[in-house]
């Protein structure tokens, strides 16, 4: 127990440690019942008093004064909602000793006084704000300096792009998201993935040790195939592969026929190469630039995995995604998901950063939902659930070594692709280092196969039910 603190603080090699995990306010302050209560109850007053028909109350009044009310609802429990049960104790200084105004639309934010963090990571990628010390140092103790409220950046980016968005996830819709993300540039994504340019959570083996990056992808290509009971000559589908790192693979170490859909150019030229730099044939792998919608549905796969793809179809789309993904496995076969989604038990803090990552990083990918949901999402599309694991803290060592990563290339990012850019990342994947390792956003690995009467349950038994 730390007499600074209040709270224990735990040392481990694999993972960055936090100093201050302070506890902000979410929902177990925030009121649902009023919030209806608000939302149905004021334009019904407004109807009754003023003596409107039900068409005039519900286009005219419920539906814009409805979205009004919530708006404003949210921004007043975030910030004057207390938190919730934290014990920590924070530095106490001054916003001064953390950030630095350069800008006199600024000024106000001096001393105790903390800045909204959505008005800050805005000023700082437009050079209005500077850091006085490292990212990651200074958002550990983000709870000292900064506020999680709701502000106007946000409510408009809500309205105006994330629901229009959600609702409509057309082809062209997600084409044009994936390819501005992902055709950036290979030298953008290598500074910091790394050479094995995987942007998926990588798997810690031993919480003692401070595995590399590469080490921690590596441990996590070979989970994944050995989850899955891979085997020579099967069929191998990758929805979503990137840089097709894991089907080349899959194919050279399992000898397996794998294909990698993504809807990146660059992904698939660098994938098609990769597969021959692994020596692999390319008649037995290949990474075909597709709409995951397009996929032919025959030959059928014995194998399918996902790995953090599935977050961009969407939450309107998912359930025909997982029917689609369904029709293409063979009744014996295994399908592999690897999700990423916001906790059930949220605080503000976390859907600040879900709105943050939807407008700079993820673009799109709204179907980052707690675990019951995909859950029930999996088992309605006729699928059974055998293993599910909970990666978010593995998730916390990987973006941490991709922040260091970014950091040893800031002078080259910024030389071609500007102070902004290195900027947007640079908070992204510090703030995410913390995020993960919390639990405000995890990520999980979900094995399931058809639930059919003549499944080979009993095939699927392992030791792995015998450890700790």
């Amino acid at each position: 127990m730390s007499k600074d603190t209040g709270v224990k603080i735990t040392k481990w090699a694999s993972v960055a440690n936090a100093p201050f995990p302070a506890e902000g306010a979410g929902n177990q302050t925030f009121s649902m019942y009023q919030l209806v209560a608000a939302v149905i109850g004021v334009p019904l007053f407004l109807a009754y008093y003023f003596r409107l028909g039900f068409w005039i109350w519900l286009i005219f009044l419920f539906l814009p004064l409805g979205v009004l009310i919530y708006l404003l609802y949210v921004y007043t429990s975030s910030k004057y909602a207390s938190p919730y049960n934290n014990k920590v104790k924070l530095p106490g200084r001054n916003i001064e000793e953390y950030i630095t105004m350069k800008d006199a639309s600024l000024a106000g934010y001096v001393g105790r006084n903390k800045i909204p963090m959505e008005i800050f990571f805005e000023n700082y990628f437009d050079g209005k704000i500077d850091l006085c010390g490292d990212a990651l140092e200074i958002l550990e103790a983000r709870h000292d300096w900064a506020s999680f409220e709701f502000a106007i950046g946000q409510a408009k980016f809500l309205v105006t792009q994330w629901i229009p968005e959600t609702i409509m996830h057309t082809k062209k819709q997600d084409e044009d998201q994936v390819r501005d993300h992902y055709d950036r540039g290979d030298d953008f994504y290598a500074a910091f993935l790394g050479p094995s340019m995987v942007y998926t959570s990588g798997i810690i083996s031993d919480p003692s040790k401070n595995e590399t990056l590469e080490e921690l992808q590596d441990n996590k290509l070979k989970l994944v195939c050995d989850k899955i009971q891979l085997k020579a000559d099967e069929r191998h589908l990758d929805i979503g592969c990137g840089w097709g790192t894991l089907v080349a693979y899959a194919a050279k170490n399992y000898n397996v026929d794998s294909t990698g859909i993504t809807l990146g150019r660059n992904q698939t030229e660098f994938g098609n190469n990769r597969i021959k730099e692994y020596g692999v044939d390319p008649k037995q792998a290949r990474i075909i630039c597709m709409d995951y919608r397009d996929i032919p549905r025959r030959p059928k796969y014995n194998k399918i995995t996902c790995l953090e793809m599935a977050e961009h179809v969407g939450v309107r789309l998912f359930a025909s995604f997982l029917s689609q993904v369904r029709d293409m496995l063979e009744d014996d076969g295994l399908f592999f998901l690897q999700i990423a989604g916001l906790r059930r038990t949220w605080q503000y803090e976390d859907l600040i950063w879900g709105l943050f990552m939807a407008k700079y990083i993820f673009p799109g990918a709204d179907a980052s939902c707690p675990l019951a949901w995909v859950i029930n999402q999996l088992e309605c599309a006729g699928f059974e659930i055998q293993t599910v694991d909970t990666i978010g803290v593995h998730y916390s060592g990987t973006i941490f070594r991709w922040y260091q990563n970014w950091l040893k290339n800031k002078d080259t990012i910024i030389g071609k692709y500007g102070k902004r850019w290195f900027r947007i990342w640079e908070i992204f994947l510090a703030w995410s280092t913390i995020i993960s390792r919390q639990g405000s956003a995890t990520c999980y690995q979900i094995t399931a196969h058809k639930n059919l009467n003549a499944f080979d349950r009993a095939g699927l038994i392992s030791g792995r039910r015998l450890k700790a």
